[in-house]
């Protein structure tokens, strides 16, 4: 059996992922001296909380390579495959940290992916993988399949202020636009898994407009689009955007995520994203 590895930038629930039965480590939230586990020891709405009163920006770091090897172990004694799914290496260590764990481990039966995406379309994309398991897929078919699909993800997000982008590190060739924040609402993407900008807009509305009409063009006579949209404390905006896709398509429910903390970190409050895939 091949088992799904994943972590909690993938924005699905732990309560959900242990339901699955995929596995998960956790990325690492420090404020100061404290450090918690995201997502697990620190919820989102907590850390909203402290991030708000807090006078220095957290900060994150990727799960350390030990917290992968009791997975490896259960695993492999388990007689079945891990396959990992990791975030963009340009937005989280993850994917580094995984893979000196397999190192360490040595073990041919645990591979490992950058999805080079994060947040609600990692998580349509573990989503995927683990049908693909459970339905007797090889590890060849998955990560074929996967990554395939990665090359077809398109995704859009708005930002508050690009601040916590900025400070964090993870702001890539949007760093053009720091100098013009105060006259545009930029409308960011992913490309090859750094952070580019799409478009800018003059005011919030806009920006939300832009990214439902890109959205719906993409999800136009594509029923496996597998639209997704994850928020930070912008709850009643991304539903509302939901239910306007939906209902401008007519097609079924779609998953609105809370974006945990370390994605809240280098993104801040306020972030709408929304994730679909491109037709092959």
């Amino acid at each position: 059996m091949i088992r799904i590895i994943t972590d909690t930038t993938c924005s699905i629930p732990v309560a959900d992922l242990k339901r699955l039965g995929i596995y998960f480590v956790p990325q690492i939230i420090t404020f100061g001296s404290e450090s918690f586990e995201d997502d697990y020891q620190i919820s989102s709405s907590y850390f909203l909380e402290r991030l708000k009163t807090s006078a220095n920006l957290p900060g994150t770091a990727a799960p350390p390579p030990a917290l992968y090897l009791p997975i490896f172990k259960e695993i492999i004694e388990a007689g079945d495959t891990g396959l990992i799914l990791a975030p963009s290496n340009f937005l989280s260590g993850t994917f580094r940290s995984a893979t000196l764990a397999k190192e360490e481990f040595a073990s041919d039966k645990i591979s490992i992916l950058d999805t080079l995406t994060v947040a609600s379309g990692f998580g349509q994309l573990v989503l995927h993988a683990k049908k693909m398991a459970d339905s007797g897929s090889t590890v060849e078919e998955i990560l074929a399949e996967i990554t395939t699909l990665s090359q077809r993800e398109q995704i859009y997000f708005l930002v508050d202020t690009l601040e916590y982008l900025h400070k964090g590190g993870r702001i890539g060739n949007a760093s053009k636009l720091i100098g013009s924040i105060l006259q545009i609402k930029p409308v960011l993407t992913l490309k090859d898994g750094q952070i580019q900008p799409y478009e800018k807009v003059r005011t919030f509305k806009q920006a939300i407009k832009l990214i439902e009409d890109l959205t719906c063009e993409i999800l136009t006579d594509n029923p496996n689009g597998m639209p997704s949209i994850a928020h930070a404390d912008n709850l009643d905006e991304a539903s509302a955007l939901a239910e306007r896709i939906q209902t401008r398509l007519q097609i079924p429910e779609i998953p609105v995520y809370n974006a945990p903390p370390a994605i809240i970190v280098h993104a801040g409050p306020g972030l709408i994203v929304t994730s679909c895939f491109r037709k092959p």
